[in-house]
């Protein structure tokens, strides 16, 4: 038992368009998406604790916990934005396809049980962070991929609160179903392009993401 920041991101119905495209591909896209944001999510002190089909889950400790996630949200919807999607637009011209993900983050309690058998198990991580931060994935609108709860916009740090020009990067909203108030977000960054991509499904000269934290930068999408 212990106090963890969990964020869970699936590919928004990117299941059901894959089914209209050559497995190779639909292979290739889901390679470059979870390869780029297994390396953010590391760069910023995530663990992955668990890879489901094309969703990810990952959690983060200490007293940085927050701030890494929303971090780690905002430059995954970099890469997307401006990096995977108009490659896979370049190299894939007759496909249409575009990579729609949405990220969730939330921050509990978590209890970690082993489960399985011998030579055949796995880590189950329970808790409400778990569960609300795979839920709100769902609550994906327009633009808006990032949605975090209050727990979290409380006590992550103003640099991923406010951008460089002191506006507001997150919107208030109402999650119906739970009740809760939650913020979500449409902006990306950091913006260092060659930090961000290395994929080695569409990248021709990868260099990597260690220095991927050294732009501050933030933009807002649409």
């Amino acid at each position: 038992m212990g106090q963890f920041c969990a964020l869970k991101l699936p590919q928004s119905g990117s299941i059901l368009r894959a089914q209209y495209h050559p497995p190779t591909f639909a292979a290739e896209v889901y390679k470059s998406y979870l390869h780029c944001a297994s390396k953010i999510i590391k760069h910023y002190d995530g663990v992955i604790t668990a890879f489901d089909g094309d969703r990810v889950m990952a959690v983060y400790i200490g007293d940085r916990k927050n701030t890494n996630a929303v971090r780690t949200a905002l430059a995954i919807n970099h890469a997307v934005v401006k990096i995977i999607n108009p490659k896979i637009e370049t190299e894939y011209p007759e496909r249409e396809y575009v990579v729609r993900q949405s990220i969730g983050i939330d921050a509990s309690q978590l209890f970690v049980a082993k489960t399985g058998v011998r030579g055949s198990n796995d880590l189950v991580w329970v808790g409400r962070a778990a569960n609300y931060a795979a839920k709100m994935c769902s609550l994906r609108e327009g633009n808006y991929t990032t949605w975090i709860s209050e727990t979290i916009y409380t006590h992550m740090h103003d640099s991923v609160k406010l951008s460089g020009e002191g506006r507001t990067m997150w919107e208030e909203r109402t999650w119906t179903a739970q009740g809760l108030t939650v913020y979500r977000s449409s902006w990306i960054g950091p913006h260092r392009k060659e930090s961000l991509y290395d994929s080695h499904a569409f990248a021709s000269n990868p260099t990597g993401a260690a220095h991927l934290a050294q732009s501050q930068h933030l933009n807002h999408q649409g």
